[in-house]
């Protein structure tokens, strides 16, 4: 129970310092890269059942951050990611790590594709071994140091 207050503690936390910069997140390379974000986390295990999918999409729609952008737009972005990483996934990933790299030169929207990543993965309680190594490598794509998040 302690790991589940800790994970619980710390999305929190992460979702307090990504509305405080709420703002600053509107561009649409922070769009794109939140939703590759979001597609390689649910496919993090090389697959995604539909309950997932569904949590994830729930999760995007309803994050307050997110929504500066339209929900339709998010969703369909969402599902055409999902579409690459289904149809070839070692393909698919090496596209969206790209796709989360173009806001490595903005360090706040970097940490908040991060910090997505991190809030998506632990979202049912467990944020497992192979949700974390996908943060890992697009801690690597944006230029961060996977240790700032406790990865």
């Amino acid at each position: 129970m302690a790991l589940w207050n800790k994970l619980r503690e710390s999305t929190q936390t992460m979702q307090a310092q990504l509305m405080a910069k709420k703002n600053e997140l509107k561009s649409g390379a922070f769009r794109d890269a939140s939703m590759a974000m979001c597609a390689l986390v649910a496919a993090a295990d090389g697959s995604v059942d539909p309950a997932e999918r569904q949590r994830t999409a729930s999760l995007i729609a309803t994050n307050e951050v997110l929504q500066n952008f339209p929900a339709h737009d998010l969703q369909h972005r969402f599902d055409d990611y999902l579409g690459k990483l289904t149809t070839d996934f070692a393909f698919g990933k090496v596209g969206l790590l790209q796709t989360i790299g173009k806001v490595g030169k903005k360090p706040a929207e970097a940490r908040a594709v991060i910090q997505i990543g991190i809030i998506i993965g632990g979202a049912d309680g467990h944020f497992d071994d192979t949700e974390k190594a996908v943060v890992r490598e697009a801690c690597h794509a944006v230029g961060l140091n996977p240790a700032e998040f406790e990865l």
